[in-house]
């Protein structure tokens, strides 16, 4: 069985990363080289950063930016924003970038799809759908940050860009971006079972037990989240180390730092590390613990 991986979504806006709130507000939260940084120190599996100005200026995601990240990045580095030819998807794969995202462009040209993952290959090519239900309660894709109906089913469109030879589906519910209620568990197990090809779940993200019930309930190869990560040491460690006492999960640790031996409080929900007995914390004190080496 393969591992399910572990993703942080940073979404990147006047080119510092922010906390997105419903596709509709935006907090900020820093440097992406930082960001990144961290990440890659406390054990996340995969990253990417979409630039959500990119598209709505007519212009690509700063290729100095990827180049600077890349360089604090030591795991798979997808980058999306404003790519609509092959030609600057090959540059940001020289400066740095693992896969290619594309949004916007795979709704508007879908021949992109092909001509993508027929130069680059599939494994490189991601198809990013931004979904929320319309009025008449149907799934719809949304493109432009979220802005603009298509009036397309995003089932369709995940098998059509399948076909077209795309690798990766990157699912987004917009209506649960930044609620913290969890995945929007009907939309990922519809797309997952629709293609072969690993679907990445994305928004709505409020505790661990979320990634958990997305792994349980749905096919999703892996489970992806921006906001969440942002606000405490070692989230994602932490967050492994819970989704490890799910049977059906199966992820990687590959960290010098390991919670798996920690209890959790479910205290508000949050699953945040109980605290560790007063002479456990005594002893550890005198403990000699070598600096991570990434």
């Amino acid at each position: 069985m393969l591992k399910h991986r572990l993703v942080a979504c940073l979404t990147l806006k006047e080119r510092i990363i922010v906390q997105s709130i419903g596709f509709e507000k935006y907090l900020p939260i820093g440097r992406p080289e930082i960001t990144i940084e961290f990440l890659n120190n406390w054990g996340i599996d995969e990253i990417v950063v979409l630039d959500i100005d990119a598209t709505r200026e007519s212009r690509l995601v700063d290729i100095e930016l990827v180049q600077r990240i890349s360089k604090k990045c030591f795991v798979p580095l997808t980058v999306g924003g404003g790519i609509t030819t092959v030609e600057e998807m090959k540059e940001l794969i020289r400066q740095g970038a693992d896969k290619i995202c594309i949004n916007t462009s795979a709704i508007q040209n879908p021949p992109l799809i092909r001509e993508a993952s027929h130069v680059l290959g599939s494994q490189c090519v991601v198809v990013s759908l931004d979904v929320k239900k319309n009025g008449r309660g149907e799934y719809e894709i949304f493109t432009h940050s979220g802005k603009k109906a298509t009036g397309i089913n995003p089932r369709d469109f995940a098998q059509k860009a399948e076909a077209l030879g795309a690798g990766e589906i990157f699912i987004t519910s917009i209506t649960r971006d930044g609620s913290k209620q969890g995945y929007d568990l009907e939309l990922i197990k519809e797309i997952s079972r629709a293609v072969s090809i690993p679907v990445v779940a994305c928004g709505g993200v409020g505790n661990p037990s979320h990634f958990v019930e997305a792994i349980r309930e749905s096919t999703v190869s892996a489970v992806a989240a921006g906001n969440y990560f942002h606000f405490t040491e070692h989230s994602p460690m932490i967050t492994k180390a819970f989704i490890s006492k799910c049977p059906d999960a199966k992820i990687r640790f590959d960290t010098y730092a390991d919670y798996r031996h920690f209890s959790f409080m479910n205290e508000k929900m949050t699953h945040r590390i109980d605290k560790k007995e007063d002479q456990y914390l005594k002893d550890t004190r005198f403990k000699y613990h070598p600096k991570e080496v990434i």
